[in-house]
């Protein structure tokens, strides 16, 4: 790092975009890489040419299937981004992604206002404890409402949401917004495909409205910071970095959740949401650490060790996600603690292996450039790493924690899958492997009783994506159909079998009866003779 290391690492922010499906994250996400110099056009995804839906199958259906990690620069801040899928077959995209990232900005639609999707996302971020932005976006669309989408996240998810910015005009006459923390208004200009905005006075129709909000903010904001309710009370105001310092504070803890508002598709809003990111959003040092797993046995809920954001400690990391190209095999690991060179060796703690650190990139959706070291904080690919699955820890073999593991959904769908040709069983067997490597909620295996091969997923949709890469990737036919089952006859009441033995053989002779009493047990309990 080329700045003090707490200096470095107050400067990256490590951050997921997540939503319903068709709520803007790609569009954001877009006008983010545009808007940062990261990209010199603007992608639309129904024109399927986004930075981050690299996959065939993305841009033909124009929606997320597999979150992407991209990097920005924002005022001298660095900026990694995942973008995530918002269908629900893809859940565990969002999953991993929420599990390693240090805060999230969830994007609500401004017609709709909170959806399914977006609750299950949300719980997710709280089983995680993800400080979180919300976005309403989309006010240009016909029929959109910031202030009933805004009451939406208090009766759907039950938090305490808190306006930084109202919005000026709705629908087509949408203009920009109030910002509430300096109460200026930002006004976008036409053209320059909304990279040219500027400041002027909040609009006389709003000026009550903007007033009652900014009080608002202050009760709420100023609540969780005593040295800010002090210079509350004794100017009956507080500086912009007081407020904004509150603001932080507050979204870290969780005590509310700041809402920011615009439109994307029509690039205004975006520039703020950026500040916002940098402003409310946790560095690595923001947030307290991620805790080691606990023992076998041991009650979760007791106190255990935490691991911080430190370049000097030993080297932590937690792998997860896995992707499979015709470069090898990546695996994306977010860095807790210490600091890795291209050629260093690590423990793989999760399965008590080692594994040998080859070439190291920042990844750019499908995009790489390769690094030499990596430190507390980053989000990287590795390349080549042989015994490495997602969720499990690389550490430094002088401090071999084990990282608190993911948890991964049980599959609720079932196919049977057979290539069309013999020739093609190797490699589908192969493809279907690898491809299972990558998705943890995807689950292959093999019917002892029909031979049939199993594949088990989220949803047809899930299926009907892995079937396609399969034929795409690995140059597979295969036929799909539902699983055979394994019939099994019982008896459904009792039965008493007699049978009668004579045989004359001289003298006496002989002579039985033998009586079998045949009676049902309870399902899955065998055969019991008594």
């Amino acid at each position: 790092m080329s700045e003090t290391e707490p200096n470095a690492l107050a400067k990256i922010r490590n951050i997921g975009i997540t939503a319903h499906i068709d709520a803007g994250k790609t569009t954001t996400t877009e006008r983010i890489l545009y808007y940062t110099g990261v990209s010199h056009r603007i992608g639309e995804v129904h024109d399927g040419n986004t930075t981050t839906d690299y996959m065939d199958q993305e841009r033909e259906r124009g929606i997320t299937i597999t979150s992407a990690a991209v990097t920005c620069e924002w005022k001298d801040h660095r900026i990694n981004i995942i973008d995530t899928p918002g269908h629900i077959d893809f859940n565990i995209e969002v999953n991993r992604s929420l599990r390693v990232l240090d805060g999230a900005v969830f994007i609500i639609e401004g017609v709709a206002g909170v959806q399914p999707q977006s609750e299950t996302n949300w719980r997710l971020a709280d089983r995680y404890n993800v400080p979180r932005l919300i976005f309403i976006n989309k006010l240009d669309r016909t029929g959109a409402d910031f202030y009933r989408a805004f009451d939406t996240l208090k009766e759907k998810l039950d938090i305490v949401a808190l306006p930084l910015q109202l919005p000026i005009g709705i629908e087509d006459q949408f203009l920009g917004v109030v910002d509430l923390v300096e109460m200026k208004a930002i006004i976008w200009e036409g053209g320059e495909l909304g990279a040219k905005f500027h400041d002027e006075e909040i609009p006389a129709d709003m000026a009550e409205k903007a007033k009652e909000a900014r009080q608002l903010l202050l009760d709420t904001a100023l609540a969780v910071d005593d040295a800010g309710m002090e210079e509350y009370f004794e100017h009956g105001d507080v500086s912009v970095e007081t407020l904004k310092r509150a603001i932080k504070t507050g979204t870290i803890s969780g005590a509310f959740r700041p809402v920011l508002c615009g439109t994307a598709f029509k690039n205004k809003g975006v520039q703020p949401l950026l500040d916002g990111v940098l402003d409310y959003l946790p560095s690595p040092i923001d947030v307290a650490g991620i805790k080691v797993a606990a023992e076998e046995g041991e009650d979760e809920n007791t106190a255990r060790r935490i691991i911080k954001a430190d370049p000097k400690a030993p080297f932590s990391g937690l792998a997860f996600k896995i992707i499979n190209d015709k470069y090898g095999t990546l695996t994306f690991v977010r860095v807790y603690s210490g600091t890795l060179k291209s050629g260093d060796t690590l423990m793989n703690t999760t399965k008590d292996s080692k594994e040998r650190i080859g070439r190291m990139f920042q990844m750019h959706a499908d995009k790489r450039a390769e690094i030499k070291e990596v430190t507390a904080g980053d989000i990287a690919a590795f390349v080549g790493l042989k015994d490495t699955h997602t969720g499990d820890t690389l550490a430094s073999a002088d401090d071999p924690v084990v990282l608190e593991r993911m948890s991964f959904p049980v599959p609720v769908i079932d196919i049977s899958v057979e290539p069309k040709t013999k020739d093609g069983v190797e490699k589908m067997t192969l493809g279907l492997q690898k491809l299972a490597g990558e998705d943890p909620s995807l689950r292959l295996k093999t019917d002892q009783e029909s031979g049939q091969t199993i594949l088990s997923g989220m949803g047809e949709l899930h299926l009907e994506i892995i079937i396609d890469r399969l034929r795409r990737e690995y140059g597979v036919d295969a036929n799909i159909g539902a699983p055979q089952v394994a019939y099994r006859e019982t008896i459904s009441k009792a039965h008493t079998e007699t049978y009668t033995h004579k045989k004359q053989s001289g003298g006496s002779g002989q002579y039985a009866e033998v009586k079998v009493l045949f009676e049902p047990l309870e399902r899955n309990s065998g055969i019991v003779f008594s």
